[in-house]
This record gives structure tokens, C-alpha cells and sequence, in this order.
């Protein structure tokens, strides 16, 4: 009888050391998930936090475990702009039952929040948040490749539309321009002719802007590249009250490119930058400076200024057509600058922040990278 006790106790430490291993092997799991995990019991009580949780809240696990909201919410360490994102997920977690939410940090990248709750839960809450910058960086992308390749099609229709009419217009005013001499009004023909040239010009524009034609690529090196672009902008700099300084590289760069296409894609970096500084006034001293830099099998160029910065939705939306913070600019800008590094293999991006001024950087493949 008693042996058989001894056994039924011994398979039950059995079974509860081994439950206890599984507990902590989970929790384990649990807290060193790259996706931020909170726990709250039906009482509004935190009983679980994991490190990533901790770490994006930049506060220690020990000081919030068994706290309840209003604890969390005077927490002395917790910052006031993760107090502010928590009262409001609180919201519309409990009052609106609302699952989803999507959220950025004060440093722009994206999160995606998940609340779990209801009798799977036995009244606890739960709240899951997972880094997803970089899905969304893969989501603007083809929506903005969408919109460019609409764009192609509608500028190339557009155009092809008011380049027929323009073209019959021109050989009227042609043929009646020896009439126009008899009654001595030849100016008026001339200036029809110059009008409609030049409307014929801001067409094929708009339709190369639109559309960038495929790459015809030289070698050149990338110094010779930027010491080109630097004289081309120094006399509007000056006039802009800011200084262009290019930093060049010791090692010899070369790239194979269509160096038309990537000086406008440079000279349009630089004049963006130009007007960024110059709407902080005469006072403000202003510079731009160009850096090189050697990354395995490309080149970084890049570009940054001291000018007035980007907030958050201005940089989400940068690239896309016609987006414009400008009076008179067309937004088309950057969109055709972003098609061009991208029909050379390289990509583009930016970094910026209001006060702070803004960086560029080109990314595009060297001659050895190209041959290889």
C-alpha cells in the first residue's frame, strides 16, 4: 500500500516538473520573440511582458509586472509619447473592440498591434506588436511602380493626342505666313510658330519625365561625375545663400550609366535641397554636402543638407507622381529620378527630419560589380 502511495506521489512530481519544464520552455520562447508580447488579466492587471515589449517601451519588465493601467500610465520612466499610444490602443481595444492597429514610432517605422481576447482568453488580454517597416516599404514600393507605369501610359496618350492638332496648327500658320508678310504682320506668324514649339517641347518633357528612356551608358568615374554637377550649381547655391561641398572619394569609383539621366536625378537632389534652405531665411546658413562611399559591389552617393527637413508623410509619399509641397512643382521630380536609378540597378533612398535637414542616398552598381 505504501509503495504504491510512494509511486503515485513520484508520478505526480514527475508530472508536475515536467508540466513546469514545458511552462518554462514556452515562456522562454515567449519572451524572446522578435514581436513585442503584453498580458493583461481581467482585472487590468499586466502579469506578462516580454523583451522586446520592454525594450520598445524602454522600460524594465520587473518595474511593470503586476502593475495595472493607471500604474503603467504614471510610470515615471515610460515616455509621455508611449503614454499617449497606450491610452489610445487602451480605446479602442476596450471601448471600440477594434483588433487591429497601426502605429509609428517617433523615428518613422511602422508597427502592426493585435489584441486577442474573449473566452479562448478567459478574460485576459493580450497585445502582440510586430515591426512590419519593412512590408510596407515593399508595399509602397509597387504601388508607386504602379502609378509610374499608369503614368507612362497616360502622358504618352495625352501626348500623342495634343501633338496632332499642334502639328496641323503649325502647317496652316505656314502656309498663310506669306500672306501674313504682305500685311506686314510676319511677327504675329512668328511668335504663333515659337508658341507652338515650345508646346511641343514641355510635351516631349512631360512624356521623357514620365517615362525615362532606357539607360544609354557610359563609364565614367564617379568624381568626374560630381565635380561636373557641383559646377553646374554652385552660381544658384551662392544666390540661395548656401554652399555645395563635395567630399571626394581617395579610392577611383567608376560606374557605367547614362550620365545625362544621373546628373538630372543629382542636379535634382541638390536644387530640392537649395529651396529646403532657403525657406529658413537669409540668416540661415546653408550647405550641402556630397560624400562617396565604396559598398562591396556598388557606390553610395550621398547628399545632405541642413535645410528645414521632412515630416513623416511628406517622406512616405516622396516618390510618388505629381506629389508635390511646392506651389509651382510638378511632382514629378523625384518620382522620375526614383525610375531612373531604378532602370540603372541602384536604388534611392532618403532619410530627413523636421529641423534637422534631409539625406539622399544613391546606390548604384560599379563597372566590376556589372561585368561580374
Amino acid at each position: 500500500m505504501s509503495s504504491e502511495i510512494q509511486e503515485t506521489l513520484l508520478q505526480s512530481v514527475e508530472a508536475f516538473h515536467s508540466s513546469q519544464l514545458i511552462k518554462n520552455k514556452y515562456e522562454n520562447i515567449l519572451e524572446h520573440l522578435d514581436s513585442g508580447i503584453i498580458l493583461f488579466d481581467r482585472e487590468g492587471v499586466l502579469t506578462f511582458i516580454n523583451v522586446q515589449m520592454a525594450k520598445l517601451l524602454e522600460v524594465s519588465r520587473k518595474s511593470l509586472t503586476g502593475c495595472t493601467l493607471q500604474q503603467i500610465l504614471r510610470h515615471p520612466q515610460l515616455s509621455r509619447f508611449n503614454k499617449k499610444k497606450i491610452l489610445r490602443i487602451y480605446r479602442e481595444a476596450i471601448f471600440h473592440r477594434k483588433k487591429y492597429h497601426e502605429l509609428s514610432d517617433e523615428s518613422g517605422r511602422q508597427w502592426l498591434l493585435t489584441v486577442t481576447y474573449g473566452e479562448q482568453m478567459d478574460g485576459d488580454f493580450l497585445f502582440s506588436v510586430k515591426d512590419v517597416s519593412d512590408f510596407k516599404q515593399i508595399e509602397q514600393t509597387a504601388y508607386r511602380n504602379d502609378k509610374l507605369a499608369m503614368l507612362g501610359k497616360i502622358s504618352a496618350s495625352i501626348a500623342h493626342e495634343i501633338r496632332n492638332p499642334l502639328t496641323a496648327i503649325r502647317g496652316f500658320i505656314q502656309l498663310l505666313r506669306p500672306h501674313l508678310v504682305k500685311l506686314g504682320k510676319d511677327e504675329y506668324a512668328r511668335i504663333i510658330l515659337m508658341e507652338i514649339d515650345r508646346a511641343n517641347d514641355i510635351i516631349y518633357e512631360f512624356l521623357n519625365s514620365s517615362k525615362p528612356s532606357a539607360p544609354q551608358t557610359t563609364v565614367i568615374a564617379v568624381s568626374s561625375l560630381l565635380k561636373e554637377v557641383v559646377l553646374l550649381t554652385e552660381s544658384e547655391a551662392l544666390m540661395k545663400g548656401c554652399e555645395v561641398v563635395l567630399h571626394d572619394e581617395a579610392k577611383p569609383l567608376h560606374i557605367s550609366v547614362d550620365v545625362k539621366q544621373i546628373k538630372q536625378v543629382i542636379l535634382n537632389i541638390i536644387k530640392n535641397a537649395m529651396d529646403a534652405i532657403e525657406e529658413l531665411g537669409p540668416e540661415h546658413e546653408g550647405i550641402i554636402e556630397i560624400r562617396t562611399r565604396a559598398d562591396q559591389n556598388s557606390v553610395n552617393i550621398q547628399i545632405s543638407d541642413n535645410g528645414k527637413g521632412m515630416d513623416h508623410n511628406t517622406l512616405t509619399r516622396l516618390f510618388d507622381p505629381f506629389f508635390t509641397t511646392k506651389e509651382s512643382g510638378t511632382g514629378l521630380g523625384l518620382s522620375v529620378s526614383y525610375r531612373i536609378i531604378k532602370n540603372h540597378r541602384g536604388y534611392i533612398s532618403v532619410d530627413s527630419k523636421c529641423g534637422y535637414g534631409t539625406q539622399f542616398i544613391i546606390s548604384l552598381p560599379t563597372v566590376e560589380a556589372q561585368e561580374g
